[in-house]
């Protein structure tokens, strides 16, 4: 069945618990609703609230597979040469395999130092508003729930409607529906 990301921007976190509380009523389960804020402290006195992970607010796992997709094209690069070349017949294959992994990882580490230093990129749309002190509330729904999302949020006139998404997962939202693995994502 598919799937969709509704986004929501709210400044206040009692409206959003609230939507929340009204969500879930209404059969939307809690792994599908998330809380996205820059204000840690304020979050906290919210413990209802799905808050979304710190290092899920980072771009750590996707600028890590984009480090270690150049670190694959950088391996491939040197076992090539060292091939192309006959370098291995001087050396053997030992010393390139070796550099390449370690050109493998060190793409992967670097990828990853940079991932931890800015915003995930499905969230930077909503850099201002969070730099403001907005909230973002996003909701995965398939078709069937879309009727029972539109209705309840307009009945919070606080909370803007901010766009749609690529949803997480169909694995991901099972297992945390069903075993409460990945808790906020």
């Amino acid at each position: 069945m598919k799937s969709l990301r509704y986004y929501f921007v709210g400044n206040d976190l009692d409206d959003l618990e609230h939507l929340e509380e009204e969500l879930e009523e209404g059969g939307i389960s809690t792994p599908q609703i998330h809380v996205l804020s820059l204000n840690d402290g304020e979050m906290a006195k919210h413990p209802h609230l799905h808050e979304v992970q710190s290092i899920t607010k980072l771009d750590l796992v996707h600028s890590t597979l984009l480090g270690a997709a150049v670190g694959v094209f950088g391996l491939c690069a040197i076992v090539s040469s060292a091939y192309l070349f006959n370098l291995t017949e001087t050396v053997g294959w030992l010393p390139f395999i070796f550099l390449a992994v370690l050109v493998f990882g060190f793409c992967s580490w670097e990828g990853g130092l940079i991932g931890i230093s800015i915003s995930n990129y499905k969230f930077r749309r909503f850099d201002d508003e969070l730099k403001e002190g907005k909230h973002i509330l996003f909701v995965d729904v398939t078709q069937d729930q879309e009727g029972i999302l539109k209705p309840i949020v307009s009945n919070h006139p606080n909370v803007a409607s901010a766009g749609t998404g690529k949803p997480m997962p169909v694995v991901l939202s099972f297992l945390q529906k069903h075993f409460g693995v990945i808790r906020n994502t």
